[in-house]
């Protein structure tokens, strides 16, 4: 059941990544839910309660991904562990020739059908890699919220 809810939810994110209707990921989360995010900048933070976590998945769309020309999320493993779903995943974005491509684990912990607590953990380069990106291309991409 977990996985199944989880594949849903990855698939109304993406569709939401590309409409801009937040709304749509409230049903997938808990009124209490937590969100939080381990590794270093500009990666690290913690959000708690629904709106909080949405508002913050938003921001960092917002403010990173959609300042790339392309974005290709792949699924490398994916477990059902009791109430939660474990995904290791890379991420790689592309803008003016230049790639980043990133890798990290999330886990997902269901109370019910909805998210109760969602666990993002970088890989330890993740963030020398994006820092140097942006160091090296940062004049590449668009500006922010555009």
């Amino acid at each position: 059941m977990s996985i199944d809810r989880f594949n849903e939810y990855a698939a109304t994110f993406e569709d939401v990544f590309k409409s801009g209707d937040w709304s749509r990921l409230e049903p997938y989360f808990t009124e209490a839910a937590v969100y939080e995010i381990l590794g270093g900048e500009p990666f690290a933070g913690r959000y708690e309660g629904r709106q909080a976590v949405i508002e913050y998945l938003k921001r960092s769309v917002e403010g990173f991904d959609q300042r790339f020309e392309e974005r290709e999320l792949t699924t490398l493993k994916a477990e059902e562990r009791g109430d939660s779903v474990w995904i290791q995943w890379r991420i790689t974005y592309r803008v003016g020739g230049a790639e980043l491509s990133i890798e990290g684990e999330e886990t997902a912990t269901f109370e019910g059908n909805r998210i109760v607590r969602l666990e993002d953990r970088f890989s330890p380069e993740a963030s020398a890699l994006t820092q140097e990106f942006f160091a090296q291309h940062g004049d590449k991409l668009a500006p922010e919220g555009t």
